[in-house]
């Protein structure tokens, strides 16, 4: 049976990474929330006109309307897909249930987990090159030469301002007390599988292709 696979991972933890993989490789459609919105903005139908005039207004999408377009978009998949970005709540996630039963197909919900110091390092020692914009790490994934691209060895890399620890373990706090319900409801409904998102890409996808 066709499966909707439900992929949560907080900031840093590698989760949008790994879909992009599973799309490439295994050929599974990475759904995101984000794209749809974003192609929505173009788009001259009923619903797309709703959703531009609550972002004109500055307003939150209500649960109901953001599931209408979910269910829009999955709506063209003849297979299983990876949802990115939905559910993000308790009763989003029962909505996709009845959603699942509609379309016939199982959900599969699997954390790419990292304990918070993790999450940390891998986000405050973010570095970009402003030209190729390749990623770097200072403490997992260092340049060869101090602040320097490899590529392009006259560019210093960049580093976000929000990337400080301030900003970042507000972002990470914010994440776990929003995600928390939508973790404990598939825990409760025992479909939570977890992947250790501390090792390499290719462990880690290695770990999520055997659970898929």
């Amino acid at each position: 049976m066709s499966k909707i696979i439900v992929l949560i991972g907080a900031p840093g933890a590698g989760k949008g990474t790994q879909a992009r993989l599973l799309e490439e490789r295994r050929g599974i459609p990475q759904i995101s929330t984000g794209d749809m919105f974003r192609e929505m903005k173009n788009d001259d139908t009923p619903l797309a006109k709703e959703v531009q005039a609550i972002m004109s207004a500055g307003k939150l999408i209500s649960d109901e309307l953001t599931f209408q377009i979910v269910k829009n978009r999955t709506g063209r998949e003849k297979d299983s897909y990876i949802l990115d970005g939905f559910p993000r709540t308790a009763a989003q996630a029962e909505m996709l249930e009845n959603l699942a039963t509609e379309q016939n197909r199982t959900i599969q919900a699997i954390e790419v987990y990292l304990p918070s110091e993790e999450l940390l390092k891998r986000l405050t020692g973010r570095r970009s090159c402003p030209v190729c914009g390749e990623i770097y790490n200072i403490y997992s994934k260092p340049p060869q030469q101090e602040n320097v691209c490899d590529f392009h060895p006259a560019t210093q890399l960049t580093h976000r301002a929000d990337d400080n620890e301030e900003s970042v373990s507000t972002r990470l706090a914010t994440y776990e007390e929003k995600t928390k319900p939508l973790i404990d409801y598939y825990q409760r409904t025992e479909r939570l599988e977890k992947v250790d998102g501390k090792g390499d890409l290719e462990t880690i996808y290695q770990e999520l292709e055997k659970l898929i």
